[in-house]
Order: C-alpha cells, then structure tokens, then sequence
C-alpha cells in the first residue's frame, strides 16, 4: 500500500472517529499521523515495525496500524468504525465544507444517508433547519453536490496517461495501425474515456487482440460491429475502441481527435474539415495537411479557436516542449510542508539537467504548513547561500510563496520581501468570497511592486473544487500593466491557470512559468502535464520564464527587485 493511501485511510478514521464522537485524544492522534506520515518521504510498506515507531510522530501504535494496513487492507478500529456507517454517509463525509459534526446531525436528526437524498433534503429546504446550519451552508452543500455530480465517472488527464499510452503500445505491437482519439490525445484536463482508432479491415483481429489484453473487460452490451467498449480493471476508466477500414485512418482519427468547433472552421473555401474527412480518404493525418497545403496542427490545438486561420497563413506558433524548460520555480522542502530538504530538492533538480531551482516555502500565514517566520527566512537563505558555493554553476533562487491576505496584502513588511529574489503570491485561504471582491483582491495583490508572479489563481481542485470566481480579463489586465508573471500551476490536480485563459493573456504580452508546485522531489515531472496546458493555449518557448537561462532568470530578478524597491520607496 502506497503512503498516500495510508494517509487517507487514517484521515477517514479520523473522520469517522468524530462522526461517532469517540474520545478527542485517539481523534488526535490519527489527525497528528496525518500530518507527520505526510512529511515522511520513505517507503512505508517496505518500514518494519521498529522502523515505522522510530519515525518522528508515528509512535509503536500507529505503526501496528500501518503493518495492519499493508498486511490486510484495514485494521480493526477501522473495520467497527466502518461497520457502524452507512456507505452513503462515508459518501456525504467527503463533501468540502461540511465536517463530522454536520454530517451527524444531517445523517442522525434527518435519517439522510446517501447524497442523493441529502440534494433532495437541500431542494426542500430542511437542511437550513438544521441548528448550526442556514441557508447559506444549504446552498454551499447543494452547489458541492451538483459539481461532485457533473464530475462523476471523470478522471485527470495525469490519471489516464499512462494507461492510454500502453494500450497503443499493446496493440501497436500486434501490427495494428493505431491511434490515440478524443480527449487524451487533445491532452484535455479530464477525460471521461481512453478512446483509439484502429485501422484494420478485419475487426475480428481487432477484437481478439483488445481481447487479448488481460488488464481489460469488455462491456459486451455497450460495444458493436465496429467499437469495442468496456474499461481497464486496474483503474477503472471506460475504455473505446473504434475500427475503421485502413485507407480511411486519417480520417478518423482527425475526426475523433477534433472539436466540433475545429471541424466546422472555414478552410477560406467555404467549406470546413468535416466535409473533406466526409467526402475523400486519407491513410493519415498528415496526407489531409498536404491535400490543404497547410503546415501540420497538433492535437492539443484542435479547439476550434484560431488554429486553422492560423494555419492557412502559415502563423502557427513552435510551441514549447518539455525539452526546452532550464529550471523548476514555486517548490518546496522541509521548511515548510515539503517531504525533502532543500539540498535534496536542489540535487535532484541538478541531477534532471535543470540549471537552477526556485525555491518557494510556504510563508507564515500558512501555519497550517508550518510556514516559515521572518527568523527561519534567514536560517534558509544562510543554507541557500551555502548551497550555492557547493552546487556552482547550479543556482538556487530565493523564493517564497507569499499568502495573499483578505485585503490583498502580502504577509511580510517590504523588507522582508526585499530579501527574496522572486515571490509567487497566492491565494490558499477565505476562499468563499464573491466574483467582486476576489478580483479585488488578486489585483491589489498584483499591484504590490514585489509580486514576481501570481500563483494558481482560481484555487481550483479538479473534480474536488471549483476555482473561486474571479473576472479572468481584469486579473490578466492587471498581470499585463504590473509586469507580473502568471504560473500554470502543472500539478494534475490544479493545472490552473486553465489553458483558454492562459490563451488571454498571451494575447496581452504575459510571460507565463509552467511551476510544479513539487512539495517532493518527484514533483517536478509533473512540469509534463503543465507543458500540456501551455501547448493548448499556442505557448511558446520565448513567452515561457522558465524556459530562459540561469543568467537570463537571474537578470530579471534583479531588474524586478530594483524596480521595486525604487516604487517602494517612492
């Protein structure tokens, strides 16, 4: 069993420990499991039980938990404390927004155990009659359950990958003519299925070599003639395989693997690419763009926004791959809430062939990840700057990611910022405020001179939470007329800002950092799903900051803090 899994069955005791009311101490000490495993970056599975009870804040007990764990699935405080709740009520406990405590009382006073009924219950307005609840968490609920609803049976892209890319492997090798489709191979931000062309005029083949794949079940009634349908047993994701005759391939996998939006796109000859891939056979894709005469549009592209105009008058960007990255900004180590410490995070990022690391510790108002205060910013840049002389020509920047306060203050005096060489700002708390207020507050933000770049701006959790609202236009203006950088925050589960934005403030002369937000050294591979929401946007190597050299990095660093400190002392 891996450690993130671990840590969230001891979370869900937790949580199940306080639906149940049971003793605050033995809560507390599966919520300080929590938080201590998650700081842990060993292998826990392979930890005998002498080893797990040595690691700080794990304990003899806990570590008889995490044997269980990983001998049996469970452990006996977790099997009666699941035995004891409806699994419609687990269910309710992981609504955002609505702890234990509210979850016994809508599950106990209302007899609720399922979501379907709690929306129901929300629809009729008893929820709101609730002591401790309202009108507006009845609404906070009822939006949360509408959004976990239209995410149900989605995955992330990062979630899928791997599988989509070994099924074409897997049939490749079976001298099958084949191609990803759809949402994965547009590298969408979710996707519902893994679908593949494969041109063969034989389905039988087809069918016994997809048969053929041990890790896949076939859902019989939903296939036909000429699509296998069904999933992948090891994750679960639907699974679609289309066959169409071989002198027709490059037709359906352009036409599988467009928006209806691009489809329709004037060609300048009053007809559109549905009707060519309609009315004549291509073997592949590339013999439709030299039937167009047009240079070649990647998948990720085909949106159906200004791609083919783009490509009649030969003006389609070279669009930035992962190759061309130099160095990694916005991470963090054991300073704050990171698994490794700053020399390890800084070795491995040496050791993939980056130039330079910006380092960027939670700051202070992040107590909750042990955010750093104004005397551990010294005791940092003191290792920094030893670091530096040992791992020449390899720089670490000085970074920090400053919360964004209510009001839109940083939280550090001038000074203390002065003494960083670059500052994400963000936002990870007041989540809740409305469109208005949450602009204003990003922009007064992106006003203050020491901001260097502004950090996953909506907050968004892909299919957990919704970003906050914000006016994307105003925010993006704002980033243009301040000189601030905006991150695609490349982590799979944010990926924010959402490519069609980023698309916005190309537009408007915006460098944009493709940031993991690597709070481990595996972390920073994770910059690959990033460079996918860049390519959809059109972004190129030029517009993109971490693509410039150490030299060039540090250059704007320094013209940035220079600038700053001159408006802040103006």
């Amino acid at each position: 069993m891996g450690n993130q899994e671990i840590i969230n069955i001891f979370k869900l005791t937790a949580s199940l420990m306080e639906l149940h009311e049971e003793n605050s101490f033995k809560i507390r000490t599966y919520q300080n499991a929590v938080y201590n495993l998650d700081k842990i970056s060993s292998d826990l599975a392979s930890l005998s039980l002498e080893e797990l009870a040595s690691l700080e804040g794990v304990g003899k007990s806990i570590a008889g938990k995490i044997q269980d764990l990983n001998a049996t699935g469970t452990f006996p405080e977790l099997s009666s404390l699941l035995a004891q709740t409806p699994k419609g009520v687990i269910d309710i406990l992981n609504i955002k927004g609505i702890g234990p405590k509210k979850v016994r009382s809508i599950w106990k006073e209302l007899d609720i155990v399922s979501t379907e009924a709690l929306l129901e219950a929300c629809n009729e307005n008893k929820i709101a009659t609730l002591k401790g609840f309202g009108e507006k968490t009845q609404e906070s609920i009822k939006k949360e359950l509408m959004f976990a609803s239209a995410q149900k049976d989605k995955w992330m892209y990062a979630e899928a990958e791997a599988t989509a890319l070994k099924l074409e492997k897997d049939l490749s090798a079976l001298n099958l003519k084949v191609s990803l489709a759809g949402d994965i191979q547009r590298k969408s931000e979710t996707l519902d299925t893994i679908q593949l062309i494969v041109g063969e005029n034989q389905p039988k083949k087809v069918f016994d070599a997809v048969s053929g794949i041990k890790t896949l079940e076939q859902n019989i009634k939903a296939s036909g003639p000429f699509v296998w349908r069904g999933k992948d047993l090891l994750t679960e994701i639907k699974v679609e395989v289309k066959i169409c005759p071989e002198e027709r391939f490059g037709n359906f996998t352009y036409l599988n693997s467009a928006s209806s939006l691009h489809l329709k796109a004037d060609l300048g000859n009053s007809s559109n690419l549905f009707q060519l891939l309609t009315s004549k056979d291509f073997k592949n894709e590339q013999e439709i763009f030299t039937h167009l005469n047009f240079p070649f549009i990647v998948p990720e592209l085909r949106e159906g926004y200004d791609e083919i105009e783009k490509a009649r008058e030969n003006k389609l960007p070279e669009l930035i791959t992962y190759k061309d990255l130099k160095g990694t900004l916005h991470n963090h180590s054991t300073y704050s809430d990171g698994v490794h410490t700053l020399e390890q995070m800084a070795l491995y990022c040496k050791e993939l062939g980056f130039e330079y690391l910006g380092i960027s510790d939670h700051s202070k108002s992040a107590f909750y990840a042990n955010g750093l205060q104004e005397f551990r910013i010294v005791e940092q840049h003191a290792e920094i700057d030893a670091l530096n002389k040992k791992l020449t020509p390899f720089k670490i920047f000085k970074g920090i990611e400053s919360d964004i306060l209510n009001d839109g203050s940083l939280d550090y005096e001038d000074s203390v910022l002065a003494s960083f060489d670059f500052i994400v700002a963000s936002i990870h708390s007041n989540l809740k405020m409305d469109k208005a207020k949450a602009t204003e507050r990003l922009i007064k933000a992106i006003e203050n001179p020491y901001t260097t770049m502004l950090g996953h701006p909506t907050g968004r959790l892909l299919l957990k939470r919704e970003g906050y609202p914000i006016d994307h236009k105003k925010v993006i203006d704002a980033c243009a007329e301040n000189n601030v950088i905006i991150e695609i925050n490349a982590h799979p589960r944010r990926l924010d800002m959402e490519w069609k934005w980023v698309r916005y403030a190309l537009e408007k002369g915006i460098m944009i950092s493709i940031n993991p937000d690597a709070h481990e050294m595996e972390g920073y591979l994770d910059m690959h799903y990033g460079v996918h929401v860049g390519r959809k946007a059109g972004l190129t190597k030029k517009m993109t900051f971490n693509a410039l050299s150490m030299e060039e990095a540090e250059q704007y660093f320094n013209k940035k803090k220079s600038s700053s400190t001159t408006s802040s002392n103006a």
